[in-house]
């Protein structure tokens, strides 16, 4: 194959692209405050593949030597923009496939007067795999990722086999992953899998973490709350490498 043909996903995504007409609001922030927040990634053969040579590098992207909090499926940006707001001396990545999500992300941030935050419209995985340089995240945090309830859309849940490499390859040693999820069997899942993973040991105690203090209460979790689910979080540390 010659090096500049197009590569194609051989793994499901955990997401599924709908359309949906942004408001004039989202319109003018993704128009307007796009070169500011917006990292634009360098495509493979799909809409929101990253190349693999390209990097995402945090001190020229932020100019500056801090933390880096990277948020997975950030949704509207709520908890990633009160993070940012309320943590002025750490960094922030929202990953995101959905364009309205991150343009009110960008709209927020805007608004608070956030300027440590970037957006990323992107799949995950290869955001973990190749774009973030290797052990430059403090954090990674997943909240309320899509459980796809149904056994024939499992291979799509994102935390599956093989995530503990994925994500502890972006990870510093000692870093933290948090995950939350209303869905109980995919917290299940979830501590199967992390419980599994060679590269992380677990950051608590009992059958679950506490709810972490640190994530915004969002209306999707208050939802979940409404309709009797409880919530599950998990937290898992890093070990060193080699």
């Amino acid at each position: 194959m010659p090096d500049d043909a197009p590569r194609y996903r051989d793994q499901p995504v955990s997401f599924v692209r709908r359309g949906g007409r942004m408001s004039d609001a989202q319109e003018r922030a993704w128009a307007e405050l796009s070169p500011f927040y917006r990292f634009d990634v360098p495509r493979d053969a799909a809409s929101t593949s990253v190349h693999p040579d390209a990097v995402f590098d945090p001190a020229a992207e932020f100019g500056r030597e801090a933390p880096l909090i990277v948020e997975i499926g950030s949704g509207q940006g709520h908890a990633i923009v009160s993070a940012a707001v309320n943590n002025p001396d750490t960094d922030f990545l929202a990953v995101e496939v959905y364009v309205g999500g991150l343009a009110r992300t960008m709209l927020d941030a805007d608004k608070a007067g956030a300027r440590n935050l970037r957006v990323i419209e992107a799949n995950a995985p290869e955001v973990l795999e190749t774009l973030l340089p290797e052990g430059s995240a403090s954090e990674v945090w997943i909240f309320f990722s899509d459980p796809w309830h149904k056994k024939r859309h499992h291979k799509r849940r994102m935390i599956k086999h093989g995530f503990g490499a994925t994500v502890g390859r972006a990870l510093r040693d000692g870093g933290v992953l948090r995950l939350a999820t209303d869905w109980e069997d995919y917290a299940l899942q979830m501590r199967e899998v992390m419980d599994a993973a060679p590269e992380f040991e677990r950051a608590f105690e009992g059958e679950w973490a506490e709810r972490y203090a640190g994530r915004a209460m969002t209306a999707f979790e208050r939802k979940g709350i409404a309709k009797g689910r409880d919530i599950r979080d998990l937290t898992y540390r890093r070990v060193p490498r080699g």
